[in-house]
């Protein structure tokens, strides 16, 4: 391509050269001619021999020459023969169009011809000077040209063409040759992180290609290995939840005989303890179906948020210590469309954390004072808000960006990260959402936003009967 591009601009650059060539090849001869005609007016008596003629008509290159004076116009030197000019060329006036159009004309002719040609004299020996001359000398001569230029093209050609070749070869052959091997590479391991690509720190568009590249191959290796890490651990938790679930079943039964027992303290925890254990095994269960832990729709209906606030909180007690008071300020007539089971998990998974940090500042700071974990709600329209607060120390900066996602919400040693996951998950299959209301040093609000479900209002359908070939639209008052 390179060649070719050089090519045809040398082609248009030939053009113009090429008659230019030919009217300084045919002024180089009217100079000559000039110069022979003030020999042959220096000769005594003006008077030449035959031979002497013919040889400064030679060695000008012309037939015959005239020059006017604008008194009188003289021939000075002619040829012996008698020659036909069968074209006349005025160099006086040069137009470039005309002179393209002629030097191709001469260059595509191979007849001989005798042409004339006027012009001023260079030296200025006369007002016009008028020369006939052989046309096959000139051709020779812009053919030997166009050769010469023919062959400087394909060399500049050749020389332009290995120089861009190189540069492109280095500056973006190797450079996509290098993205195409890492891709490569990449895709046969993309797990692998040694395989991502190395940003050379380019500024052109072949660097942006190369830190979009790696960015995306340092995303997409970081998730694929959380996913295998998590499919591992998918695997290693449906071992354990099958051997779990064995052991509270057992656990279950020996809870049944405890129901029976006449001790008040165990008939008032046994049902509590019942329920917590049919809740554990069916989620255990729930795990195992067909080796995943998706999360059901949520069966929702029409409860009492201050019970299930109050079931909670109970089951959370069992777990704070002493200086940890949960409050349940959950008004009385508060009602929430949502599943209970999954509620329940989301809001025990919030009340475990708040109390988790609570417990932690106090343990930081020494104090005796007590920690407070309260929880509230309120209804706005169809859409109802709950509000879990603590007084802990607040989130850490680093987490906040990542809150709920798995496995990278983990505030606390011996945390996983996924308790706020969950929640989140559970949360937006109801089409609700959990945010950070607030944290700091004085503590930390979580709102839970659950809209009640979309029902529709109207079943009914409108019927289509026709009336006289149009429709007679919605019935009238008093029709």
């Amino acid at each position: 391509m390179t060649v070719l591009f050089v090519m045809l601009g040398e082609v248009l650059i030939f053009l113009p050269s090429i008659a230019n060539f030919r009217i300084q090849w045919l002024k180089g001869r009217i100079a000559q001619a000039e110069i022979a005609a003030l020999a042959a007016e220096a000769a005594p008596d003006r008077i030449l021999s035959s031979d002497l003629r013919s040889e400064i008509l030679k060695g000008a290159g012309v037939l015959v020459v005239s020059l006017d004076r604008g008194s009188m116009r003289q021939l000075i030197l002619r040829s012996e023969g008698d020659h036909m000019i069968e074209a006349t060329y005025d160099l006086r006036e040069t137009r470039w169009l005309a002179a393209v159009t002629d030097a191709l004309a001469v260059m595509v002719r191979s007849e001989p011809r005798v042409i004339g040609v006027t012009d001023r004299p260079p030296n200025m020996s006369g007002e016009l000077i008028e020369v006939a001359l052989f046309e096959a000398p000139l051709r020779q001569a812009m053919l030997g040209y166009g050769v010469n230029i023919l062959i400087l093209s394909v060399i500049l050609s050749a020389i332009v063409a290995g120089l861009v070749f190189g540069a492109l070869n280095v500056v973006l052959v190797r450079p996509m040759q290098r993205l195409t091997r890492n891709m490569v590479a990449f895709r046969e391991n993309p797990e692998d992180r040694s395989r991502v690509i190395a940003p050379s720190g380019r500024n052109d568009e072949i660097g942006l290609a190369e830190q979009e590249l790696h960015d995306m191959q340092a995303e997409l290796a970081s998730m694929l290995q959380q996913k295998s890490r998590l499919a591992a651990l998918g695997l290693a938790v449906s071992k354990v939840s099958h051997d779990l679930r064995n052991m509270l079943s057992s656990a279950h039964v020996i809870s049944d005989r405890l129901a029976v027992a006449e001790d008040p303290t165990v008939k008032r925890f046994a049902p509590k303890l019942i329920v917590s254990l049919d809740r554990a095994i069916a989620f255990l269960t729930e795990t195992l179906k067909f080796g995943r832990a998706e999360e059901p729709p949520p069966a929702r209906e029409r409860l009492a948020l201050r019970a299930i606030a109050e079931e909670v909180i109970e089951a959370a007690v069992l777990q704070a210590t002493h200086r940890v008071v949960l409050f349940n300020q959950v008004p009385d007539d508060t009602v929430i469309d949502a599943d209970r089971e999954q509620l329940n998990r989301v809001l025990t998974n919030l009340l475990r954390n708040a109390i988790q940090a609570v417990e932690a500042m106090l343990d930081e700071a020494g104090s005796l004072r007590e920690g407070h974990v309260g929880l509230r709600a309120w209804r706005q329209g169809s859409v109802v808000t709950i509000e879990v607060k603590d007084n802990g120390a607040g989130i850490p900066e680093r987490v906040r960006p990542r809150l709920f996602e798995a496995f990278q919400s983990a505030a606390r040693p011996g945390g996983v990260g996924l308790g706020l996951a969950i929640a989140a998950e559970l949360i937006r299959a109801h089409g609700g959402e959990i945010r950070l209301a607030g944290t700091g040093p004085e503590g930390t609000v979580f709102h839970i936003v659950v809209p009640d479900a979309v029902v529709e209002l109207r079943p009914g359908r409108r019927g289509e009967r026709l009336r006289a070939g149009r429709d007679l639209g919605p019935p009238r008052i008093g029709a």
